[in-house]
């Protein structure tokens, strides 16, 4: 949806969804959000104990609630988290409230960014190469379905992935008012 003032950012873990969000925010003088920081806000605990006490189940349900709060916002940059996608409630949400951009990322490029994170428990207690490999194979159909654009973030930096957004973004919606 191209006409709204929402941004949303889907991707894997590891594509640069948060840093992006928070130079795009900047840019288009949104307000960003991180739908991960929206659940721990609201719970006062973190995703890892989350995932801990209430399994992948539990998050997720969390997580589709904080979606939909935050999509029904105006103006807002949203980080969502790798999975979000999963959620046909959170894929609808995305695709009809605002501009839905895919961060693409290699796996090589995801092992590189999440490799001292601690807050990723999906990631513990497997190897992560392969687990990164496996979600995406699941979840990459996934993200191509409702992005409106799909963006490499692959050895680039932040401003550069911000810029080429804000451009995309402007470019569709002077096509649109013509």
């Amino acid at each position: 949806m191209l006409s709204a003032n929402n941004i949303f950012l889907i991707g894997p873990m590891g594509s640069g969804k948060t840093a992006v969000g928070r130079h795009l925010a900047r840019l288009f003088h949104y307000v960003f959000h991180d739908s991960d920081v929206d659940i721990e806000a609201r719970t006062g605990v973190d995703i890892p104990f989350i995932f801990e006490k209430e399994g992948e189940a539990g998050f997720r349900v969390r997580e589709r609630e904080s979606i939909e709060r935050l999509t029904l916002l105006d103006s807002v940059v949203l980080a969502t988290g790798g999975g979000a996608v999963v959620d046909p409630n959170n894929r609808q949400s995305l695709s009809v409230r605002g501009v839905v951009v895919y961060l693409n990322t290699s796996l090589e490029q995801q092992m590189e960014r999440t490799r001292h994170g601690r807050n990723r428990p999906l990631l513990n207690g497997t190897d992560p190469q392969q687990k990164l490999a496996e979600l995406m194979r699941f979840r990459a159909a996934l993200y191509a379905e409702i992005a409106d654009f799909t963006v490499s973030t692959d050895g680039r930096r932040v401003q550069l992935v911000a810029e080429e957004i804000q451009t995309k973004i402007m470019q569709a919606r002077a096509v649109s008012f013509v």
